[in-house]
């Protein structure tokens, strides 16, 4: 990258932005901190968009398409102002639409919607701090996450893969902070636990229903590697609006996780929850991701011994016994006479392959986005760089950030995991449902990665911290309107005592 030194300030400032917006606890902390990660951004976006891509901007059409995109920013800012409720449920709305956009010679898939609602989120919640409205981001969210991102920032410094880590920073790291920094402030509703169970099983709902589609016609979208490999097997994956299977899975089992919650907590009706799980699962089937699969075998097993009687625990518990000593026998079948990496897909290689960049560099890693590349030089490999990439989340954050970034990242899970405890007291539907989703994306980053770089873990975060500061005496967000009390008339000096009241009827 020909800006390194330009992505590195940006890196370093966005680091001190990011800290500033999730510990701010008045009006001028909060404005310098974003003003600050604009800046960091605005820096990050010049060293990695290539200047033809950034000249493309002068031109008519794409002038005009950026005013307008500015307006329906400052539109949607103007309602978010007026209903500051409703701001996790608009950022969850679009948190899963990925924009294919050609940088320079690369194309990639961006948050695009999610940068747009957040920016009006944003900038919502300035205009409420102008008023006094500032509120703060409890500690046990806002300390790792300072920590987490602002060392994934600093090692930009060291990293080994400078472009890659930029990209990090710039379209997931900083604007994560941002969504923490807003979510974690958000006044919370009465009905926002519905209202985001609805909104995130629909979502499923309609990428479910075109995945199926998909499955009956034998066409995909986004995914022109998937096209190839359909070619040669004798089943069919389906991505439905995402560009790889597990993603789409991914998606489909949050969506299982909530409402298996509302089921267990008896918050849904059982015909209408079940008749979205079958519809979910029959999606998810023909996405034929493990990882999926895998992961919706452990909420459900975990979400039922949590929440169900004392029968359908037992239950449970007897049939996920069964089903691992049934896995344990086809693993132990399945790996005689054929090698390792072939039983795994591939997945103990890649463990091979990061194993040794943690031993290189234990304490600082080799730097944000560096994994594959460092993989690729441990190994003295030929192949393309993406082709090491680690699909586990603590493996990357340990070959990229060392032990200091392993530590940030249990930190942060360990406070997330206290605040929803705390906040299950007065909260308890939220909480949960946070708990489900959460422990979903956790289980799933174990072998597909990508929990930093998903807004919806973000966002569940940031709600936790909301939740629990509720929940520990907080002024209400949106209190309740209650009618005020006459005063009580004196009677006059000369007036007779009233009779004393019977003991009965005072008790009744």
């Amino acid at each position: 990258m020909a800006n390194e030194a330009l992505a590195e300030v940006s890196a370093v400032l966005g680091a001190l932005g990011a800290a500033g917006v999730l510990f701010a606890r008045s009006r001028l902390p909060l404005f310098a901190g974003f003003a600050v990660l604009a800046v960091a951004e605005a820096g990050l976006l010049a060293a990695r968009v290539p200047r033809e891509d950034l000249d493309r901007l002068a031109e008519p059409a794409a002038a005009a398409a950026l005013v307008v995109s500015l307006l329906a920013v400052g539109a949607v800012a103007v309602g978010l102002v007026r209903y500051p409720t409703i701001v996790p449920v608009a950022l969850l709305a679009v948190a899963p639409f990925r924009v294919p956009v050609d940088l320079g010679a690369q194309s990639a898939f961006l948050l695009l919607p999610l940068y747009a609602v957040l920016a009006a989120a944003v900038l919502a919640l300035l205009v409420r701090a102008a008023r006094g409205e500032v509120g703060s981001v409890h500690r046990l969210v806002a300390v790792p996450s300072a920590a987490f991102i602002g060392l994934s920032a600093v090692s930009l410094l060291w990293s080994l893969d400078v472009e890659q880590g930029a990209v990090q920073l710039l379209f997931f790291l900083f604007p994560a902070a941002a969504l923490v920094a807003v979510v974690g402030r958000a006044p919370l509703a009465p009905w926002l636990a519905r209202a985001l169970a609805a909104t995130l099983v629909a979502l499923a709902g309609v990428f479910a229903l075109v995945g199926l589609w998909q499955a009956a016609t034998q066409r995909v979208f986004f995914a022109r590697d998937l096209e190839v490999a359909n070619a040669y097997t004798s089943y069919f994956r389906v991505t439905s609006l995402f560009k790889d299977p597990s993603l789409y899975g991914r998606h489909l089992v949050l969506a299982i996780a909530v409402l298996l919650v509302a089921l267990w907590l008896r918050r849904a009706h059982f015909g209408v929850a079940g008749g979205a799980i079958a519809l979910l699962f029959a999606g998810l089937w023909f996405s034929y991701s493990q990882s999926s699969m895998a992961t919706l075998f452990a909420v459900t097993a975990a979400v039922t011994l949590a929440l169900a009687d004392r029968g359908a625990r037992l239950a449970v518990g007897v049939v996920c016994a069964a089903a691992a000593a049934v896995a344990a026998l086809v693993v132990a079948v399945s790996v005689e006479g054929n090698p390792l990496h072939q039983v795994t897909s591939g997945r103990s290689q890649l463990i091979a392959v990061t194993a040794p960049v943690i031993r290189t560099y234990p304490l600082a890693g080799a730097g944000v986005g560096a994994q594959p590349v460092a993989s690729r030089r441990e190994a003295g490999g030929g192949r393309r760089t993406s082709r090491y990439a680690s699909h586990t989340t603590p493996l990357t954050v340990a070959a990229e950030l060392g032990a200091l970034g392993v530590a940030a990242y249990l930190g942060l899970l360990a406070g997330v995991a206290l605040l929803l405890r705390e906040a299950a007291r007065r909260r308890g539907t939220l909480a949960l449902g946070l708990a489900a989703v959460l422990l979903a994306l956790v289980v799933h980053s174990l072998v597909y990665a990508g929990f930093f770089e998903d807004p919806i873990a973000w966002g569940a975060i940031g709600l936790a911290a909301a939740a629990a500061t509720a929940a520990v005496g907080a002024p209400a967000a949106v209190p309740e309107t209650r009618p005020r009390r006459r005063p009580r008339e004196r009677a006059p000096a000369d007036a007779p005592e009233a009779p004393a009241e019977p003991a009965a009827r005072r008790l009744s």
